[in-house]
């Protein structure tokens, strides 16, 4: 029987968290609380997540601080460098949402939702992050960038890449279609895998970081190029 996956809930609605923890206890899933940022952190110290639903307005640290800890503090780098973030907001402003993918955020739910889709969006993100979107295959060399889909482990020159998981998918998705010109739409439908909330300005900013971890200059891309009016094509000088 495979271990039961640890989903973190941080939300200082106590009726919402009840009930999100109701659907996913119902799927098999451990569901820990918090509902401050500093309970959040220190959970997740003692408590690696496997997932985290994450409240942008928060009583203590906000949404976006603990985002940025989790991405780029070093005590918090390996498992959970890269652990899906799913943000839960009552704000919609696309703003908000440009701040969370650039941070690092894999998807973006605004309140009210459905727990059922809440859930399932879970799922979905889970999905993604442990197989890449597709059958593991053997892991992929290209001029000193390489992916491995197996452990989710990308290195660069022989030193580490921290990715996130959507980082990851959309890496891994690229380095598979070398060459090909790529729409965002197309990258939207085969790496998120549904109408996402967000517009193509979701496919532009993870490019952008993306780009910020991989490339040498990401003002000149070695990997990941832009093609005008278009998409993008991966295509390793």
């Amino acid at each position: 029987m495979s271990k039961a996956q640890v989903i973190y809930i941080v939300d200082d609605e106590n009726t919402l968290r009840e009930v999100v923890r109701r659907y996913l206890e119902l799927d098999g899933f451990v569901v820990v609380e918090a509902e401050n940022g500093p309970e959040a952190l220190e959970k997740l110290r003692e408590k690696p997540a496997d997932l985290i639903l994450l409240d942008i307005m928060l009583p203590g640290l906000d949404g976006f601080t603990i985002t940025r800890s989790l991405r780029n503090a070093p005590e918090y780098q390996g498992a959970l460098g890269g652990v899906p973030i799913i943000m839960l907001t009552s704000r919609g402003d696309e703003i908000d949402r440009i701040t969370g993918f650039e941070l690092g955020v894999d998807d973006y739910v605004v309140k009210p939702f459905s727990p059922r889709e809440l859930v399932a969006r879970v799922k979905a993100v889970l999905r993604r992050s442990a197989s890449g979107g597709e059958p593991a295959r053997q892991p992929l060399a290209f001029a000193g960038l390489h992916i491995d889909p197996l452990r989710r482990v990308v290195t660069l020159r022989g030193e580490p890449v921290t990715l996130t998981a959507k980082e990851f998918d959309l890496l891994w998705f690229f380095a598979r279609h070398p060459q090909q010109v790529l729409t965002r739409d197309q990258l939207l439908n085969q790496v998120w895998g549904y109408e996402f909330y967000g517009d193509e300005s979701t496919v532009t900013v993870h490019i952008r970081r993306l780009r910020e971890k991989i490339e040498p200059d990401p003002s000149d891309p070695t990997y990941i190029h832009t093609v005008r009016g278009v998409g993008y094509k991966f295509d390793p000088n």
